[in-house]
């Protein structure tokens, strides 16, 4: 069963809320930061950028904060509550330069080579993720020399540098950065 096909389940959206709750607590925005760990990413007011999973939106306001009006951020999920409610967020907050969209990172839909870096926060390790398929795809969308960054780095750093698209870079406030090839 795919995530999909279980957040269309009663047990799937009862988890989904309750994840999404603790996503949005207090405790974590006190002690996981978003914009101190966004420091730690390699990216720059101007930059057009995609972060994968967007989830509650956690990053999503802080990043685009960080990109500045000459800058964009493109935040997909896929789970159209996640979109719906990220949406919500960044209409509230009166932002122009972020797109939602739903979305699946093994295959964005964006044009090649069109990013300046890719915000992956939170989504791995997730099991149901084929990681080649998911570095593949983010090495395709990324402009040469552009980077990746991930948080929380934990067992795929090998996994990443293995794969021979990305080489690391370095690593800032618990984000590992990697540059593509």
């Amino acid at each position: 069963m795919n995530i999909e096909t279980f957040a269309n389940t009663k047990i799937g959206q009862v988890f989904i809320r309750i994840m999404a709750a603790i996503m949005e607590s207090r405790f974590r925005y006190r002690f996981f930061g978003p914009t101190r760990i966004l420091q730690g990413a390699d990216i720059h007011p101007g930059q057009t950028v995609l972060e994968v999973g967007c989830g509650t939106g956690f990053f999503t306001l802080p990043a685009a904060r960080l990109l500045g009006d000459q800058g964009s951020l493109v935040a997909m999920d896929m789970l159209p509550m996640s979109v719906e409610a990220v949406t919500k967020k960044v209409q509230t907050a009166n932002l122009k330069n972020v797109r939602v969209v739903k979305g699946d990172a093994l295959n964005t839909q964006l044009a090649a080579e069109s990013l300046d870096a890719v915000l992956i926060f939170g989504v791995i390790p997730a099991p149901m993720l084929p990681m080649e398929r998911l570095l593949s795809e983010m090495q395709r969308i990324l402009k040469p020399g552009g980077t990746m960054a991930v948080w929380p780095p934990s067992w795929v750093h090998q996994t990443i540098v293995r794969s021979g698209l990305f080489a690391f870079s370095s690593k800032r406030n618990g984000v590992s950065n990697y540059k593509r090839r």
